[in-house]
């Protein structure tokens, strides 16, 4: 049984589903909560990714009761068939509720958690709370295996599985020519996120620096790759753009978005991990609630909140959080990417090195964590 609760979560619960298709084959099945991408690999969702998709105190406030349903739903399902393993896919604030009340209703019912949180970045105390639910961690950089064993949380290393995307970053030209995009118009690819409080927060101030860079770059056209449940918010937002907008809805077509661009805008979050595989210079940025960020912020333990940055140690990436991420400030720091064709070569240096340490070259993540996560089924 699998559970996501939100797009970047059923993407990789996508591509475990294939990676244990190809071990097990037809000695596996699914059942559980995902998207139209593990629906493509043959799951049946319990419910939609709807009140799950949510982040931050005044977004996640409300929706609570909706959470506690669908955690309610999950749980019984789970106790109700008894799989062989329940994996909880990121989103911690939903996932984790999944596991907690299962391991109470239920503790003979294994449980796994695929990409967990970064505890090791904030909140460290997390990890000894997480030993107490899980079984397992399937570790997405080899620094976490020892970090959670030191809680006494059995971990084992994968990799990440966005470097399996990188192949599939292709087709920019043809959707420049199927857009009416010439090949030397500036493109700028536009990543707001994508939850509703990403939406909120983040969008509003993306829109103030298009006006801006509308103005400093001329010929600037807009790509904007969005997923269904925002979507509608998404063209509600961005009704009277300043530039030539083209709003994409799809997977196919988000990642030649990011084949296509000259630049991207981004909020921070697994796109950017993406975009750096794609090898497009972007400028990142991150917006919460004032109260979310006031609890937060004194809990980081960690220099960057990008994880090309944290990964590489160093700003490799222009980053902005919060206060910082000023319309102007955002609008200058792309302009300068437009404008500076070495800024954007040690960009992309960078993210030869980052995909490095990713994996790239190495064994499909994906596949790594189905074996473990076989073998880990199998033993018990």
């Amino acid at each position: 049984m699998l559970v996501c609760g939100e797009p970047s979560g059923d993407a990789l619960g996508a591509q475990l589903m294939a990676g244990l298709k190809v071990l097990a084959e037809d000695r596996v099945s699914f059942t559980g909560v995902g998207g139209l991408a593990m629906e493509r690999e043959g799951l049946k969702s319990l419910y939609p990714l709807d009140a799950t998709a949510v982040m931050g105190l005044r977004e996640v406030v409300p929706a609570i009761p909706a959470i506690l349903r669908r955690v309610k739903q999950a749980v019984d399902f789970a106790v109700q068939t008894r799989p062989d393993a329940v994996v909880v896919i990121d989103s911690p604030d939903f996932t984790h509720r999944v596991a907690r009340a299962l391991r109470k209703r239920d503790p003979s019912i294994r449980t796994v958690d695929y990409v967990a949180p970064q505890v090791w970045a904030s909140r460290a105390y997390r990890a000894r709370a997480m030993a107490r639910y899980f079984d397992l961690v399937l570790a997405l950089f080899p620094f976490e295996v020892p970090f959670f064993e030191k809680y006494g949380l059995k971990a084992v290393f994968v990799g990440h599985p966005v470097v399996e995307r990188a192949a599939r970053m292709t087709g920019g030209a043809a959707l420049r020519a199927r857009l009416g995009i010439a090949a030397d118009v500036p493109l700028l690819a536009l990543l707001p996120g994508s939850r509703t409080s990403e939406i909120r927060f983040i969008l509003p101030t993306f829109r103030e620096a298009v006006d801006l860079l509308a103005k400093k770059i001329p010929g600037l056209v807009t790509v904007l790759p969005t997923v269904p449940h925002v979507a509608a918010k998404v063209r509600a937002a961005t009704q009277n753009w300043a530039t030539p907008l083209h709003i994409l809805e799809g997977e196919a077509d988000k990642y030649a978005a990011f084949n296509a661009a000259t630049i991207a805008l981004a909020a921070s979050g697994t796109v950017t991990a993406e975009l750096a595989l794609s090898r497009t210079p972007m400028v990142v940025a991150y917006k919460v609630g004032g109260l979310t960020y006031f609890l937060s912020r004194w809990m980081m333990l960690v220099k960057h909140f990008t994880l090309i940055n944290i990964l590489l140690d160093r700003e490799a990436v222009p980053e902005y959080l919060q206060e910082a991420a000023t319309p102007p400030v955002l609008a200058g720091a792309v302009a300068h990417l437009f404008a500076d064709e070495k800024a954007r070569a040690a960009q992309v240096s960078a993210m030869n090195d980052f995909a490095a340490l990713l994996g790239e070259k190495d064994e499909p993540p994906s596949l790594r964590a189905a074996r473990v996560l076989l073998d880990f089924v199998e033993k018990r």
